[in-house]
């Protein structure tokens, strides 16, 4: 299903910018300089207009103009802080698309190894998109299975697979927003319902993690004497 919007509040909206506020200001020195920038510049401007006797309408211009600008830095430089903390998380590609504007489905996680390499599965307009987080030469294995358990449901529907990283042939997590808005819009809004509930079904079921599993996960040893279980 396509995410709901929330109604927000006036006051709700105002504490999540004061929130994205200090988010970024303790993650990027220069927010609070570029900040005082945005709102002193336009400021001043206004104050010598004014002088120069151009009139006082330039005084509110002065204001919504220092407000933009600060909207402006706020917007650019909490993106970029926030990529910055997510690069190198696991499961955070996953968490990037799901805040994506628009009809994005995500399914978390529908492979994945112990040591932290995952496979997320997105469904929208463009088609199947595969996301693997991890070490390549672990997460393309992982890819190609479920590539194969796709091709048996999806039909024509196109389907996409891109690997987090820095490397050659792999999309960073700053750009993966931008290439995923990119790709063309193959489906309609019934298509990706029909193939959401497709998949639904087929990744209802939990998938074991590639690899030996950490001692914490293995189940107890039975006792001897070879009791039966109720």
């Amino acid at each position: 299903m396509a995410k709901a919007e929330e109604k927000v509040s006036f006051t709700q909206r105002l504490k999540q910018i004061g929130m994205v506020f200090k988010f970024t200001a303790k993650q990027d020195k220069w927010f609070t300089p570029l900040v005082a920038a945005a709102i002193l510049l336009p400021l001043a401007f206004t104050v010598v207009a004014v002088l120069l006797g151009w009139g006082w309408i330039w005084i509110p211009l002065g204001i919504l103009t220092a407000l933009l600008a600060v909207l402006i830095v706020l917007n650019l430089r909490s993106n970029a802080a926030m990529m910055n903390m997510m690069e190198g998380q696991p499961g955070a590609a996953g968490q990037l698309v799901e805040q994506m504007r628009g009809d994005w489905r995500v399914k978390q996680a529908v492979s994945a190894t112990t040591q932290f390499d995952v496979v997320h599965m997105v469904i929208g307009r463009p088609g199947v998109i595969l996301i693997a987080e991890g070490s390549p030469a672990r997460v393309k294995p992982l890819l190609g299975e479920q590539k194969r358990r796709l091709s048996k449901v999806i039909g024509d529907a196109p389907l996409y697979d891109y690997i987090i990283g820095n490397e050659e042939n792999q999309v960073p997590i700053r750009k993966l927003r931008m290439t995923l808005m990119r790709l063309p819009r193959n489906l309609s809004g019934k298509e990706v319902n029909n193939l959401d509930r497709a998949l639904t079904a087929l990744t209802a079921r939990p998938q074991m993690p590639k690899g030996q599993l950490p001692k914490e996960f293995r189940p107890p040893r039975m006792p001897r004497g070879g009791g039966r279980m109720r």
